[in-house]
């Protein structure tokens, strides 16, 4: 039978390509300075940040759940989260589960309580 002129186009066998090694190469290089290194960079920083955690700084769990750090235990943080007739109501929180770490600032701790108390209400409107 006669094909009328046409031929299949096929990969060349034999041989080894090396366009098409030096394409994957610049691929995984562009993918991992652009993605996998800054985000490997910000992770250390947030490891490093939480292991910061010391008592009296606010956090927000993964669980969504709000607190004041009242102990820290290695890697397990004591979080105030409520009190019940004057007692503290306590969880135990692993640090890795921390979201959010608001760092207790000493100027709050100096001002008067009916000042910070104001100021904290407005950043907390201003947040949601």
């Amino acid at each position: 039978m006669d094909s009328g002129g046409f031929v299949p186009l096929q990969a060349q066998s034999g041989g080894f390509d090396f366009a098409f090694l030096a394409m994957m190469t610049s691929i995984f290089l562009i993918f991992y300075f652009l993605v996998i290194r800054p985000q490997q960079k910000q992770q250390r920083e947030r490891e490093a940040f939480l292991k910061t955690a010391a008592r009296g700084d606010d956090v927000v769990t993964a669980g969504g759940i709000h607190g004041k750090v009242s102990a820290v235990d290695g890697e397990i943080l004591e979080v105030e989260v409520a009190r019940l007739k004057g007692e503290k109501i306590k969880l135990r929180v692993s640090r890795n589960r921390v979201d959010q770490l608001t760092k207790a600032s000493t100027s709050e701790a100096g001002g008067s309580p009916g000042s910070s108390s104001g100021s904290s209400s407005s950043s907390k409107g201003e947040e949601a």
